[in-house]
């Protein structure tokens, strides 16, 4: 349950502090073909080195993966997922004393990841797998709720809304209430709009600029935007590792905007970046 002071969340599992304002959540992919990533943590060691190393640059949060999401990517089976992500996730948590996530949307491996020192389930589709909310509910650790329009094999087809800020929030909303009727609190529930996710780059930039509409639902909000598709259309940067500094502006945007959790690639630049949009905020 909720610590009473309300910046604290805590459960049986871990505890995340949001007192100073926005944490980082550090993406750990070991996959062969993330959009900006696939391939360098593969490796169990290098995974490893690089959780380590995101822990050391500030990151409160380690989101490990084992299934690329990236565009027209094909789904991985369970199996594959969990011998890839056990290995790290057990000895990065025997390793590093800040929380891990697992962003996968399927049970057996949100199952595996939780049994072996996950204490977050990150899921793309909010929980679809009815199960997945049941093992949440019975874990009582927290949960990221993201929208995506399609699968990643086909959101990017002729992405369409009438009203994307609103569409976005109503459907985030009924998972929420939907998970809760499952038995997680409301507490440990993060909203996640899904930048980049069945968006074309006006739907992403509308979404920021009403990303307070979220952050006034009621529910603690993530934010993805590192490194993404949209931040090259604007910049001109083809290459995903070169648009650090497109990044930093929507990573401070969030920060300012008071949203929970901004889930970044380079973790030290963007702790940095925290640290001063969270000490710039107006009135405080």
């Amino acid at each position: 349950m909720a610590n009473k002071n309300q910046n604290i969340l805590s459960w049986p599992g871990g505890k995340l502090d949001f007192s100073a304002g926005c944490i980082v959540m550090g993406v750990l992919n070991i996959t062969p073909d993330s959009f900006s990533d696939g391939g360098d943590f593969l490796d169990t060691q290098k995974a490893i080195e690089q959780g380590i190393k995101m822990a050391d640059e500030g990151a409160a949060i380690i989101d490990i993966g084992a299934e690329s999401t990236r565009p027209g990517s094909k789904p991985v089976s369970s199996d594959e997922q969990i011998k890839r992500v056990l290995p790290v996730i057990e000895k990065l948590a025997a390793k590093i004393k800040i929380l891990i996530s697992i962003d996968s949307k399927d049970y057996e491996v949100a199952k595996a990841a939780i049994n072996s020192g996950a204490s977050i389930i990150n899921d793309i589709t909010a929980l679809s797998d009815e199960k997945t909310a049941h093992l949440a509910a019975e874990k009582k650790v927290p949960v990221i709720l993201m929208h995506i329009q399609n699968t990643p094999a086909t959101m990017q087809v002729e992405p369409k809304y009438k009203n994307v800020v609103k569409e976005v929030l109503d459907y985030l909303l009924k998972r929420a209430k939907v998970v809760q009727e499952a038995g997680i609190e409301k507490e440990k529930i993060f909203i996640d709009p899904g930048i980049g996710f069945g968006k074309t780059l006006e739907h992403n930039l509308e979404l920021l600029r009403n990303i307070d509409v979220f952050v006034n639902s009621g529910y603690k909000v993530l934010l993805g935007t590192s490194r993404k598709r949209f931040i090259g259309t604007l910049t001109g940067r083809e290459i995903p590792k070169e648009r650090i500094f497109g990044t930093a502006a929507t990573v401070a945007l969030a920060a300012a905007a008071r949203v929970s959790i901004v889930r970044v690639h380079d973790v030290a630049q963007m702790v940095d970046v925290v640290k001063v949009a969270n000490r710039l905020r107006k009135g405080e």
